[in-house]
């Protein structure tokens, strides 16, 4: 099993003795819901000496050329990334790496955005029929990029004082359940999967314990993820305690899948989730994610 730390614990004997990367797989910009531009993002991860960084905006890889080059110039190793979200009954997103044909992913993802928007039109529909003076103006001012989700209206409602904060817009008005949620049309995780693999990439279950699926549960999941093709297993994040990171490491080894680390960081939306996750020299396989050393 890798060795890994986060920020301090560290597992695996003999993992003092190897060499430790800041790595972060799993970050987002203003071109999703993300509060940093990418210069922002980069100069960030330079200044905690992250080594290699994804870019995985929601929907969209409209940052990776300026990711790109910004990173190089920083001597950060970029590697092209997305983050898809299917709809199921759990929260279940796709992280997808490597990228090598943009073109058909673009096709699927701008079908996606579409999807997207046609419920945010909906959402915002019924906020203003509960009586919240909110309009799409509003959102995508507080969205300032091609993609638009509930963090934004949320953004929005907390802008005008309808709520406090963020937290309270998702509790009164957007959360599953609540007054103004609207079921979102989309990928399936086999569709999720099936796009990042035909455009030559990578495809890794984001932040599991977001699923709420635990033990046999979570097995038979991720046997039926890897039969869809499923490389890899995001075992380290923000969203889970350094126990649930170890048992997702282990669950990695049983399924064949390869562990991946990411911060999950959006900025001042989340502040708990700073950049850069330490990881040993051999985590992973960085050349299968066109990084060489």
């Amino acid at each position: 099993m890798s060795c890994w730390t986060w920020p301090s614990f560290s597992i695996s004997p003999g993992c003092w003795r190897k060499k430790i990367k800041t790595i972060d797989l799993h970050v987002h910009s203003i071109h999703s819901d993300g509060t940093c531009t990418v210069e922002q993002i980069v100069g960030i991860a330079r200044r905690r000496g992250v080594s290699v960084m994804s870019l995985t905006d929601h929907d969209t890889l409209d940052g990776w050329k300026s990711f790109r080059k910004l990173c190089r110039d920083s001597s950060i190793r970029p590697i092209s990334g997305v983050e898809l979200s299917s709809v199921y009954s759990r929260v279940v997103h796709i992280l997808g790496y490597r990228m090598e044909r943009f073109e058909p992913v673009e096709e699927v993802l701008e079908w996606v955005r579409e999807r997207r928007n046609d419920r945010n039109e909906r959402i915002v529909s019924r906020l203003r029929e509960l009586g919240a003076d909110v309009t799409m103006e509003d959102v995508r001012r507080e969205a300032g990029g091609p993609v638009v989700g509930r963090p934004h209206i949320a953004r929005a409602l907390a802008a005008k004082g309808i709520v406090p904060d963020l937290p309270a817009a998702f509790s009164e008005y957007l959360a599953r359940g609540a007054p103004a949620y609207v079921q979102r049309e989309g990928l399936s995780p086999e569709g999720c999967v099936r796009v990042i693999r035909e455009a030559g990439g990578l495809p890794v279950l984001a932040h599991p314990s977001l699923t709420g699926l635990e033990g046999g549960d979570f097995d038979d999941f991720l046997d039926e993820m890897k039969g869809y093709g499923l490389w890899g297993l995001e075992c380290i994040s923000s969203h889970c305690s350094s126990v649930k990171a170890y048992n997702y490491l282990a669950a990695a080894e049983k399924h064949a899948l390869f562990p991946t680390a990411g911060s999950d960081f959006h900025g001042s939306i989340r502040p708990n989730a700073a950049l850069g996750v330490q990881v040993s020299d051999d985590f992973l396989p960085w050349a299968r994610l066109c990084v060489n050393f």
